[in-house]
Parts: C-alpha cells; sequence; structure tokens
C-alpha cells in the first residue's frame, strides 16, 4: 500500500462532501490500495475546522454529526507520530504538518491549497509527489481484448 497524507481540505471533500473529484481516491482507499496517513493534530485540525458555522450547516444538511464524520476518520486512517520539521517550508503554518508528514514516509500528499501545490517541485526529490485528489485516481480497468 502506498502511503498517502491528506489535508483538512481533502478530507473534507471525502468524508463530508463526498466529492465527484475524490472518486478515485475513495476507491483506491476502499480497495487498500493506499494508505492513509495521519497524527493527532490533523485530527485536531479537522475537529477545529468541523465546528466553523458553515460546516455545521453542511453536517446537517447531510445528516451528519461532526462526532459521525471523526468515527469515519478514525475507522480509515493509519494514525502516525508527529513527524520532524522538514527542510521545505510552506508559507502556511497549518499546512506544514502535512508537508513533515508526508517527507517523513516518502508520501504522496493531496491538498487544494495553491501554497501546498507550489512546493511540488521541491517536495519530488524528497519523495514526495504533490497533487489534488483528482490526481489520485484509481486505476483503470483492464482493456477488453474484443
Amino acid at each position: 500500500m502506498k502511503p498517502v497524507v491528506l489535508d483538512t481540505n481533502i478530507v473534507l471533500d471525502l468524508l463530508l462532501f463526498q466529492d465527484p473529484q475524490v472518486q478515485g481516491l475513495q476507491q483506491a482507499l476502499a480497495r487498500s490500495e493506499l494508505r492513509w496517513l495521519a497524527t493527532a493534530p490533523m485530527r485536531e485540525e479537522l475537529v477545529r475546522v468541523l465546528a466553523y458555522p458553515h460546516l455545521s450547516v453542511a453536517l446537517a444538511r447531510r445528516s451528519f454529526s461532526a462526532a459521525s464524520l471523526l468515527a469515519q476518520w478514525d475507522a480509515r486512517v493509519t494514525p502516525a507520530d508527529v513527524a520532524p520539521s522538514c527542510a521545505v517550508r510552506c508559507r502556511d503554518p497549518d499546512d506544514q504538518m502535512f508537508i513533515d508528514l508526508a517527507v517523513m514516509h516518502r508520501a504522496t500528499l493531496l491538498s487544494k491549497d495553491g501554497l501546498v501545490l507550489r512546493l511540488a517541485k521541491r517536495l519530488l526529490p524528497l519523495g514526495v509527489v504533490v497533487g489534488p485528489a483528482s490526481g489520485a485516481k484509481a486505476p483503470s480497468p483492464p482493456v477488453s481484448a474484443d
């Protein structure tokens, strides 16, 4: 299983909004092709974000609670230790923990954040592929030789 780190916006797209852009990611996780790594501070950030008023409304509209969404998160992630700081720094300190964890595990980092995406070239030599969740497509089915 290839390790993957998901930033909070991708987590929301995956678990709350069920965005079609993350369908390939959803399938790859369900087939255990990817191992979703996350730390306790990442969960704490998700707890904080789920309390935002507009997300509380989105949760209610989908008949979810913050607790049910967190239970999904808990069931799907592979807990990881907090990573040491890496040499590549993000201008947004809230995103640094995702970068550090991806570097530590040479994991794919999925994000929609422009500041994170701009670091892709600098992270590649460290074994980290950075991209949007739509880049984590499930493998295509084999083509029939009819």
